[in-house]
């Protein structure tokens, strides 16, 4: 018998993750590997510490979680909503309900109740797991009716909450897991074929749309990820998860995939203190969307903007010289200088003195940095990259699981979205360039939306994204834009313009109204406002109507937003507006804003109210 120790890399852990064939086989996998090594950690306030959990703990009370599950009576195939923050809860309820064949259904932890409503009744959710009382009596105070809803878990309550007459039975999380004592026998878990997921995302309707992913789907995916990654990650390896576990592109990558992997994955406090996790944590992996770029660039900037013009001529002089290495090492042309020669010998100087303390900001260990869920602008894109830290920039949509194509650690153009998984058949449309795909990542199809499914996704397998790509000469794709005019923010959500336009113009304050936010953080609008409304409004405001900068004055444009906030109220919270511009000149067919059947000229408003707009946009960035 040999002595020598096995080899643990992170091709070992991939050879032995591809055995798997369901999402919830994952963590016992890596309990039986490597059970002491760290699987989760989070921030416990009540000990003021950074809790670890290792892959033999986190089996153990997935197991009690397990058994709790069965113990409520929910059966093969039951949905399960799941509304928390990420947290070990949110693993916790995820990966039992996925082992025991019930089907998750994940809640944007900060989404309207409004739209939790809809999905918990659309879902036929049985099950509601969520932290707090008062999340659930501000869903039930839509009075939306949930006939199938039976049982919510309170899993920051101790004790049980007050029952309402008729209404679900509510558990504490004590009484919760209580009911699996006398368990002794867990039900089967899942096959490949059965449901991970109905993940729900916006479409043109304006009402979520429920994704239906299989297990296959998902794992499929987590494995053509890791493939086109390699050799990252490797063991060790710190994930830091601070996007919504509702969203599959963190799902997939930033969950299933190091958990698969054995590495570590830490949970964000909140938000507001990510900058300060980063450097707590010093995370090895970034998976992350566009905006946490764009608000650290603008940060540098602003902190640039006050430093000596020296300081100034030294970041640019780092970036340009680390963006020209960068562009030699990944095919991209080259702009030369006749200082260009240099490169080689002053860059270790200017990474010493600019590069490496930018990477501070990020824990000073990154190793990965995904971005994903929409496009990067080229500006931030160019800075990191030339700082020593390029995003790699990847393609996907949730009916997908849902990475299609991306660029990697050996090629890396940010302009594009890199090359297509292969396991993914790629196709463009003639007419159009429409990218459509098939893989065995692709959707079962919509959740009782068999209408929706049939003009999205064909007999033999191939799903219309709504995206137009085209191939450069590297052979990665392009994307040039949408079909169809749903706006896509930089932190990847999908918002139908006309739906939320009409819902705005509900308020008799908006005659018209133009919604805009595409590849941009957040949703604003531009709106022509009622003369007789706008008299009413600037009266109780004290303003003068009559006065045009009264239009644009902090006390005006809050009482704006908060009305259309109000009457924007069933949708969800990222598609609620966060800035607007007023006007109270009409638009119409004459002067070329309106078609003749009185639809918008979306291109002609975009090119009137362009300096507006981005003003708006730099504005709140500053703020």
């Amino acid at each position: 018998m040999s002595n020598q120790r096995t080899v643990d890399n992170s091709a070992q852990r991939l050879a032995a993750l591809k055995q798997c064939t369901t999402l919830d086989q994952f963590v016992p996998l890596r309990a039986s590997l490597t059970g002491g090594e760290i699987a989760l950690k989070q921030f416990d306030r009540t000990t003021n510490t950074w809790e670890p959990l290792s892959y033999l703990e986190l089996n153990d009370r997935i197991v009690e979680w397990r058994k709790a599950l069965a113990g409520l009576g929910l059966t093969r195939g039951a949905r399960v909503s799941i509304l928390l923050n990420n947290s070990v809860d949110h693993v916790l309820a995820d990966q039992a309900v996925l082992a025991n064949a019930m089907i998750p259904v994940p809640l944007h932890a900060i989404d309207t109740p409004g739209s939790l409503s809809f999905i918990l009744g659309d879902s036929g959710a049985e099950c509601l797991i969520t932290n707090k009382y008062e999340r659930w009596l501000a869903i039930e105070a839509v009075r939306e009716k949930l006939p199938a809803l039976k049982t919510v878990i309170l899993t920051d309550e101790v004790t049980p909450a007050k029952q309402k007459r008729g209404g679900p039975k509510i558990y504490g999380v004590d009484d919760f897991l209580a009911l699996g004592h006398g368990v002794d026998q867990l039900p089967e878990g899942p096959a490949p074929e059965d449901l991970a997921a109905i993940v729900y995302t916006s479409g043109t309707t304006g009402k979520p749309k429920g994704v239906m992913l299989t297990h296959n789907n998902v794992v499929s995916n987590v494995i053509a990820t890791l493939e086109h990654i390699a050799p990252a990650p490797q063991p060790g390896y710190v994930f830091l998860s601070f996007l919504p576990l509702s969203h599959t592109f963190e799902r997939t990558a930033g969950y299933y995939l190091p958990l698969g992997m054995g590495c570590t994955i830490v949970f964000n406090r909140s938000i507001m203190l990510l900058s300060e996790d980063f450097r707590i944590v010093h995370p090895d992996v970034l998976i992350s969307v566009p905006r946490i770029y764009e608000r650290i660039y603008a940060r540098i900037l602003d902190r640039l903007g006050k430093q000596s013009a020296i300081a100034r001529a030294l970041f640019n002089t780092c970036v340009d010289v680390g963006w020209r290495r960068f562009c030699k090492a990944n095919r991209l042309p080259v702009t030369a200088t006749s200082l260009s020669w240099l490169d080689p010998i002053v860059w270790p100087i200017l990474k010493h003195l600019v590069a490496n303390k930018v990477a501070l900001q990020f824990g000073g260990k990154l190793k990965v940095a995904i971005a994903g869920g929409a496009a990067l602008n080229h500006k931030v894109a160019r800075m990191f990259c030339g700082l020593g830290i390029p995003p790699i920039q990847g393609y996907g949509m949730t009916e997908a699981s849902p990475i299609i194509a991306g660029n990697s650690l050996t090629l890396n153009q940010p302009d594009t979205v890199g090359r297509t998984f292969p396991n993914v058949e790629l196709r463009l449309a003639p007419d159009t360039n429409e990218i459509q795909i098939r893989a065995p990542s692709v959707m079962k199809g919509y959740w009782n939306r068999p209408e929706d499914t049939a003009r999205v996704l064909s007999p033999d397998g191939w799903l219309s994204t709504g995206d137009v790509g085209e191939f450069n000469e590297e052979g990665l794709l392009r994307i040039r834009g949408r079909i169809k005019e749903i706006i896509v923010t930089s932190t990847g959500e999908k918002v139908p313009p006309v739906d939320l336009e009409l819902a705005l113009e509900t308020d008799p304050l908006f005659a018209q109204t133009f919604v805009v936010g595409e590849a941009r953080p957040f949703i604003s609008f531009v709106a022509v406002l009622n003369p007789e409304e706008w008299k009413k409004l600037a009266a109780k405001l004290g303003v003068d109507p009559n006065d045009k900068l009264a239009l644009q004055s902090n006390a005006v444009r809050s009482a704006v937003l908060k009305r259309a906030r109000a009457a924007a109220a069933g949708f969800p919270h990222y598609a609620l507006p966060r800035n607007v511009v007023l006007t109270l000149e009409p638009w119409t067919i004459d002067n070329g804003l309106l078609t003749p059947t009185l639809k918008l000229k979306r291109k002609p408003l975009n090119e009137l109210f362009a300096a507006q707009i981005e003003e708006m946009y730099l504005s709140h960035a500053r703020a």
